[in-house]
């Protein structure tokens, strides 16, 4: 008589037959300088390819291995950092890159109040130059990163003469037009910049900034 052989129409499950699911082991990385938890592959002993080189005999191996783990430390320093800044910092912080942005945008003109060029002798500061607000901060925070309300300004006007407004607005409606000389001494909506706002700030200027110092080199 022959035998048949018996199927089963469901596989055999793992927890049927009593087989608990492994989840899989992690390890320390072997880079004592590391304390990183990986799940390793097989051979695998180390979290990353500096740690490889970390671990390696060879001297100059190790020094590039120290200074990637010193760089990835770096990197997470400035994130915490950067979660710690409170408002005040960020809007400092984008004042100062777009300051830097308007001096190198009106970097061959002359200063908007008096017209002094860098090696003038009136200068008080030599070649020193800021990025002087037409109608102030304080006066009208709605303009602080506004381009038609911030030109660049010796030293001498923008700081010892308090702006130079008088002087200021002469060569100011010489330069866009009286009728946006008008829209800046009218009125303004209140703005209140959030984090993210003045993030965004930052992150628009430094890239205009960028280019236009990639525009001079190639000149």
């Amino acid at each position: 008589m022959k035998r048949t052989e018996l199927k089963r129409k469901t596989p055999l499950k793992a927890k049927a037959s009593g087989i608990a699911e492994r989840k899989p082991r992690q390890r320390k990385c072997d880079n004592p300088a590391c304390d990183v938890k990986f799940t390793p592959k097989i051979g695998q002993k180390v979290c990353c390819w500096q740690c490889g080189l970390a671990i390696a005999d060879q001297p100059a191996n190790q020094k590039k291995a120290r200074m990637a783990i010193e760089q990835r430390e770096r990197r997470e320093i400035k994130v915490r950092k950067e979660k710690l800044k409170g408002k005040g910092d960020h809007t400092r912080e984008a004042q100062a890159i777009f300051n830097e942005w308007v001096r190198e945008r009106d970097r061959g003109l002359a200063c908007i109040s008096c017209d002094a060029q860098p090696g003038d002798a009136d200068l008080l500061t030599g070649s020193r130059w800021d990025a002087g607000h037409y109608r102030s901060v304080g006066a009208c925070p709605e303009l602080r990163f506004e381009p038609l309300n911030v030109h660049r300004q010796c030293v001498k006007c923008n700081q010892h003469l308090s702006g130079n407004v008088v002087e200021y607005r002469i060569r100011l409606v010489q330069r866009i037009g009286a009728d946006a000389v008008a829209w800046l001494e009218g009125h303004h909506e209140p703005k209140k910049y959030t984090i993210e706002d003045l993030q965004q700030i930052k992150a628009h200027y430094r890239a205009l900034l960028r280019d236009l110092k990639k525009q001079e080199t190639q000149l």
